[in-house]
């Protein structure tokens, strides 16, 4: 029993490395949406110049500080929901009081 982890058993080293491969996999997932929504928007399909165009750029730029902009918005308001049901369920979400 952990007295810091409030009696739950620590993750073992197989359930750490699941966790990290999840997260990896969400993270290339997001990465990968990212770039598809983007590049839809902001890429001129027709290539004529090997580089990007400064508006292009801008574009690409703009977008993906959106996308993550709204990425953390909404994982702060999920957080912020599941703490407001652990709560009303009579859990504290943390120990000593937090």
């Amino acid at each position: 029993m952990s007295f810091f982890g409030l009696g739950r058993p620590q993750p073992t080293s197989a359930e750490k490395i699941a966790a990290v491969e999840n997260e990896l996999k969400m993270m290339a997932d997001m990465h990968n949406r990212m770039t598809r929504v983007c590049s839809a928007k902001c890429v001129d399909k027709t290539y004529r110049e090997s580089d990007l165009a400064k508006g292009e750029a801008v574009c690409l730029d703009r977008c993906s500080a959106k996308f993550f902009d709204v990425h953390a918005k909404i994982f702060d308001q999920i957080q912020k929901e599941t703490t407001e049901r652990m709560a009303a369920a009579g859990g504290s979400g943390g120990g000593f009081g937090m």
